[in-house]
């Protein structure tokens, strides 16, 4: 690793001057504050680990379908905006002037809660802290002074926080919008809330949830996007050739496949031929459609029903699951019952870290891998220069605040508070809720969760290509708070 001790004059870190003259005031030494700069970047195809994880020990590998073997552009997002704010206004009666609205591509990230009672979108981190300058009611940012106001500061307790799927259930108050499709309806809810106050209307904010809700469960139960996305796939669907290449590489190894997603088959055939080709049904042993997860890993009660190639559902007891058959609904203790696959060899990818991942690792010890394609994205930010100094920067004035945090005098106090003001730099992640892995200063929620559930997490399934079958993941060695810090840093890369 090379490392360049970071000069008295970068350009690149922001005040620095000021920064300066505040020690020298002080009569604090600089050059010993600013920590050193590693100019090391992050592949954005590496495989992470939260886990250590060995490919030796994987015999089976499992995947979702949406988002994971099949990656949808941009367009997708508008499409489903689109349909469903003309859904609210033709079926729920919402104001005609809705239709002004355009899908907000960069507005929302993955991951946030909305408040159902309150109207309001925001980002909250680990330890059910908001994250002020995060709060959104409608396109608008929530002040911070209101923000604790009206939640007596800035934690959520945990009763109000959404149940262990993300939903807004059983009192809990709070929706987590944790897979990528949510994104259209995050900005749904923003811009018809946006409407409503621009206009002066008085709207009950738990109906409008409801409807929005409603209106995009819609679109995919009732077709509406499949039949779409079907009629012109080359717009939809991209990435399919490494889908393809992930798929063949494992069954050249021999390794078992399977497919349990909750799109319907028609949808599925279509998109995998176009991104493996016709025979795409001979490298899984086993295909499952709509199986309505997560209750397909709870559900005991629902049976698998086989399905024919031109939909028909056939009324036949499955006393085994075939390859090349297409089967619907049933229920995971039976698919364990029929193909014998449990534990630590079975390795599962999926996007959607609850509905995907979380049953399976807490309850049936299978290995799970979280797709995550904001990734990609947000490490090619991280590689860049002018990143590498901002953390360099705030590193230094955490350095600094909690040395000086013991000067009581009202000089230096003014000074502290300078700097913990500077200390919450705006992300450059995303203008409105910064990244989807972090707050100002801690892990958000949806990485807590990452952490958990998933023991490996990469951008896409193309990742598995660039290691071989024997390959061990570790997770970074990094110190616990009351651990020192005597072993070196290291970065995966490849």
């Amino acid at each position: 690793m090379e490392i360049i001790p970071c000069p008295f004059s970068v350009a690149l870190i922001p005040n620095e001057r000021k920064l300066q003259n505040n020690l020298f005031f002080l009569s604090l030494p600089f050059s010993n504050l600013i920590p050193a700069i590693s100019t090391d970047s992050v592949n954005p195809d590496t495989i992470f680990a939260n886990n250590e994880m060995s490919l030796r020990d994987i015999e089976i590998y499992g995947f979702d379908y949406d988002y994971t073997l099949a990656f949808y552009s941009s367009h997708l997002h508008t499409l489903i905006f689109n349909i469903a704010r003309d859904i609210l206004i033709t079926k729920h009666r919402y104001p005609e002037g809705l239709r002004k609205y355009e899908y907000i591509p960069n507005f929302a990230v993955r991951g946030l809660h909305y408040d159902v009672q309150k109207a309001l979108l925001m980002k909250i981190d680990a330890f059910h802290y908001i994250q002020l300058g995060t709060v959104y009611r409608g396109l608008q940012p929530v002040s911070d002074e209101e923000v604790i106001a009206m939640y007596e500061g800035c934690h959520v307790p945990l009763e109000i926080m959404s149940d262990f799927y993300g939903k807004s259930s059983h009192g809990h108050t709070m929706k987590q919008f944790m897979d990528i499709f949510s994104l259209p309806e995050m900005t749904l809810l923003s811009c018809v809330n946006d409407f409503f106050m621009k206009h002066n209307i008085d709207y009950e904010p738990v109906h409008l949830y409801k409807d929005v809700k409603e209106a995009i469960r819609d679109v995919h139960v009732k077709g509406i996007m499949y039949r779409a996305v079907e009629a012109d796939i080359d717009k939809y669907i991209c990435y399919g050739e490494q889908s393809q290449a992930v798929l063949k590489k494992l069954s050249a190894h021999g390794k078992k496949m399977f497919l349990i997603t909750n799109s319907p088959f028609d949808f599925v055939d279509r998109g995998m031929s176009y991104i493996v080709g016709k025979d795409w049904r001979d490298l899984f042993d086993v295909v499952i459609v709509h199986a309505d997860k997560p209750g397909f890993f709870n559900d005991r009660r629902k049976p698998f029903r086989r399905v024919t190639d031109k939909g028909a559902l056939l009324w036949d007891r499955i006393h085994r699951l075939e390859k090349g058959q297409i089967y619907k609904q049933g229920n995971l203790y039976e698919f364990l019952r029929l193909t014998g696959w449990r534990g630590s060899r079975v390795l599962y990818f999926g996007d959607h870290i609850y509905s995907d991942l979380a049953d399976l690792t807490l309850k049936h010890g299978w290995r799970t891998g979280a797709i995550i394609p904001e990734l990609r994205k947000e490490i090619k930010i991280m590689n860049t220069q002018p990143y590498v100094h901002m953390m360099t920067w705030l590193q230094s004035l955490t350095g600094l605040i909690e040395q000086m945090q013991v000067h009581r005098d009202p000089a230096s106090q003014a000074v502290v508070e300078e700097w913990i003001r500077e200390r919450e730099t705006k992300d450059i992640f995303n203008a409105q809720f910064g990244s989807l892995f972090r707050t100002y200063h801690n892990p958000t929620y949806f990485s807590r969760r990452l952490s958990r559930f998933a023991d490996i997490y990469m951008a896409s399934i193309s990742c598995l290509l660039n290691y071989d079958f024997q390959h061990t993941f570790f997770p970074r060695r990094t110190p616990l708070q009351h651990e020192s810090p005597f072993w070196p840093d290291h970065t995966p890369s490849l």
